[in-house]
């Protein structure tokens, strides 16, 4: 599973996912992407599931590019403990991702094809995405 190698604070608190994503809202790698359209925190499973999703669509016709890191620490306190005694320790990492955000671009494959693929990624994902094309600007 994905996580960092080092993080200067082993927790950290739960903040808010309101607000747009301050980065990555336009597809910079590939000509394909799925965008955020709602807020989420996605997990190194789900962002594994969507790595093997991309790889077994493209086989070795296409590349993919992801654009979540799963940076951030979760802690959960073991079943059946009682309140008190300090915050548990880290369970998983996730990925916070706000609206707007490219989760993932996908290149060397036609439109319907890149629906298609990023259409099966989706559906592991917990939340709601639309599909993008990547928008070039004609200079005068």
């Amino acid at each position: 599973m994905l996580m960092p190698k080092k993080v200067k604070y082993r927790k950290v608190q739960k903040g808010r996912l309101k607000g747009l994503s301050k980065g990555a809202r336009e597809i910079f790698f590939g000509e394909y992407g799925l965008e955020a359209v709602e807020p989420s925190r996605m997990t190194a499973q789900q962002i594994e599931a969507i790595r093997v999703a991309l790889s077994r669509g493209l086989k070795k016709i296409g590349q993919f590019f992801l654009r979540v890191f799963p940076d951030k620490p979760v802690s959960k306190k073991p079943a059946e403990t009682r309140m008190g005694k300090g915050k548990g320790g880290v369970d998983h990492w996730v990925a916070v991702v706000k609206r707007g955000r490219v989760i993932c671009e996908i290149a060397g494959v036609d439109e319907d094809t890149a629906k298609k693929i990023l259409q099966s990624a989706a559906y592991k994902l917990p939340m709601k995405t639309k599909f993008v094309k990547k928008t070039v600007i004609a200079a005068v």
